[in-house]
């Protein structure tokens, strides 16, 4: 509510937007710090596919990581891509990121191999890569078409992680996540042309 209400005071969208995304990643250190403690048990909460008992992964896989250094490579692109989408809408870049984070758990858990657990903020990272690259051709304004660009050449590599290969990564997370990202850009295409025609 407070956070809500320093925007509606004016308070400007990026500060918002650095405010959560922070708050965001130290949430995730912060978890780490308790997976850590009680020995890397916080880790059987992601996603176990088609397990009744694993389903609350999809609720917590992003929140969860495999050790500090899983952590670690996902932070600098959380607070990057998670800052742009959020900056220019906050209310809508959390409609977007639930979006994200609700269907790449889902399809994980769908999909994925029995017996296997899959966690990380890359399904975010995944899912908030595509929006942004995506969300200019729905809108069709410049500013982000240019960003859009900017970070399909910056991160761009980065998506071929949604295809199988690499061994011990949740490839499923991260096309499901991707995917997630995609029918966001779709779904909010008519909000980004009524904000343009605002301005």
């Amino acid at each position: 509510m407070a956070l809500a209400q320093r925007v509606r005071d004016g308070a400007p969208r990026w500060r918002s937007a650095a405010v959560v995304v922070v708050a965001f990643v130290a949430l995730l250190w912060g978890i780490e710090v308790v997976d850590t403690v009680v020995g890397g048990r916080l880790d059987n909460g992601g996603v176990r596919p088609r397990s009744e008992d694993g389903a609350i992964g999809i609720l917590l896989a992003p929140l969860l990581h495999v050790g500090w250094g899983h952590l670690i490579a996902n932070t600098g692109p959380v607070l990057v891509l998670g800052f742009l989408v959020l900056a220019a809408d906050l209310t809508r870049g959390i409609a977007v990121t639930l979006v994200i984070w609700l269907v790449g758990g889902a399809g994980t858990w769908l999909i994925a191999p029995d017996y296997t657990i899959h966690l990380g903020a890359s399904t975010l990272i995944f899912g908030w890569l595509v929006y942004l690259i995506l969300r200019g051709v729905f809108s069709l304004r410049i500013g982000e078409i240019l960003l859009g660009v900017v970070l399909l050449v910056a991160y761009g590599g980065v998506l071929w992680g949604v295809l199988p290969g690499q061994t011990g990564v949740s490839w499923q997370s991260h096309l499901f996540g991707a995917v997630g990202g995609a029918l966001a850009a779709w779904w909010f295409r008519g909000r980004e042309r009524a904000n343009q025609n605002a301005f």
